[in-house]
Formats: C-alpha cells, structure tokens, sequence
C-alpha cells in the first residue's frame, strides 16, 4: 500500500473527511515519527508495534563485485517489531 492509497482508503471510511485533511494528518503522522526516530526517541503503537533506532557499528565488507574490502562506518537504522494483536492477526492465532 502506498501513501496516497492509505490516504484514499481513510477518506473512504470517513466520508465527513476531506482528502485534502487527511492527507495533512496522515502528513503530520508520518513527520511526527521521522522526527521522533532522528532524536533516537522509541515509538509505540499498542496492539501494533514499536519503532525504535539501533546501531550498527563499523565493519569492513566486501564489494562482491570486486572482492576489494570496503570500511563501512557506523549507522543508526530504524527498527520495527510487531506487537503481539498484529503478530496473531497475521499468523491467525
């Protein structure tokens, strides 16, 4: 599902709505996260799941074109893990 479906699919559910409101909240939705995640804060969505940021730390790799060996500096990545009603939902619990 893209953005712009997400938003179609709420302003369908909600006829009272207009596109143009809900994709500024969706917007703002989005942002809030972005932001949250680039201070390092943790996000939790009850029921959902929870956004956080983890660390990978420096490493040398490969480049498997080559084979030359490649320094890979330290990264912040985001991280997502399902809560529990989401993980039952998907494996039918």
């Amino acid at each position: 599902m893209t953005k712009s479906e997400l938003i179609e699919r709420i302003t369908a559910q909600n006829p009272h709505l207009t596109q143009k409101d809900v994709e500024r909240v969706v917007n703002v939705i989005f942002n809030t996260i972005s932001t949250s995640l680039t201070k390092g804060d943790r996000i939790e969505f009850r029921g959902f799941g929870t956004f956080s940021v983890r660390t990978r730390s420096a490493r040398v790799a490969k480049n498997p074109r080559t084979g030359a060996q490649v320094k890979v500096e330290e990264r912040r990545i985001p991280h997502f893990k399902c809560g529990k009603n989401l993980f039952d939902l998907l494996n039918k619990k």
